[in-house]
């Protein structure tokens, strides 16, 4: 059974995930979540410090800081994917959202662009909670890849390993958008609520989109498509999504 933890000091609610990042985060009654995006993205230290300071601009206490999505210059290996996360999550900790042997209440995305690769890893866009009386719900699905988090290593986790053919990506796709699935389904949501619909990957996907999204419903709003990487090497295939009602682009 997937469990759903109140976080109080966010006003948000959250899907249990791994010490890195939660599955997914809903805004509690009252409350909304929105959604941010760098005009480009900024370095890990100058991105966590233009979110306090926009948060602090919004009346909100650092504990409202909900999901992010990463930029990095190319997929880790294990080690160097744990060794990053070490970073990130002190962070956290300073902003009393993380206790060490705790939860991460904390939803996000690391994928790895193509082209215009960041010099190192980076901040793309993130969102946070508002109080805002009559709110409709409002969710941010974590990201994921065709492997089973929280089992060990990926690749020892990893959907049709190496095998990047149609088939191959058809069935990575099948299992990512069932993860998809049953995140929002954890916190009362379908794919009708979603607002952004983002898959990651180098690869021909085209067929999935036509014959495992679309029957869905989940192309009815666009798919965003970055000509991205997932953030762990042999990883190809990964998506997010989010059902919110207001997004903005901060210029930096």
């Amino acid at each position: 059974m997937t469990e759903v933890i109140a976080f109080n000091p966010g006003n948000y609610r959250y899907v249990r995930g791994v010490r890195q990042y939660s599955c997914g985060v809903a805004a509690d009654l009252g409350y909304r979540l929105e959604r941010a995006r760098f005009s480009r993205p900024l370095p890990l230290k100058e991105g966590f410090e233009r979110i306090a300071a926009h948060l602090q601009a919004n009346g909100r206490p650092l504990t409202a800081f909900a999901a992010c999505e990463l930029r990095s210059p190319a997929p880790f290996t294990e080690e160097g994917f744990r060794a990053f996360n070490d970073v990130y999550i002190g962070t956290l900790k300073t902003w009393g959202i993380y206790e060490e042997g705790g939860d991460n209440p904390v939803a996000r995305s690391n994928v790895c662009p193509e082209f215009h690769k960041p010099a190192e890893p980076s901040l793309y866009a993130f969102s946070y909670t508002v109080a805002h009386p009559g709110a409709v719900p409002s969710f941010v699905i974590a990201g994921s890849a065709e492997a089973l988090e929280g089992k060990g290593d990926y690749r020892d986790n990893c959907v049709r390993l190496g095998d990047i053919s149609p088939e191959g990506l058809s069935e990575k796709g099948r299992w990512v958008l069932g993860e998809m699935s049953r995140r929002m389904k954890a916190l009362g949501f379908t794919w009708d609520d979603t607002s952004g619909v983002q898959l990651y990957t180098v690869h021909p996907i085209q067929h999935v989109m036509l014959q495992e999204m679309a029957p869905q419903g989940i192309v009815r709003n666009g798919v965003d498509w970055h000509f991205n990487r997932p953030p762990v090497k042999d990883l190809e295939f990964e998506m997010d999504c989010r059902g919110v009602v207001s997004e903005y682009v901060l210029t930096v």
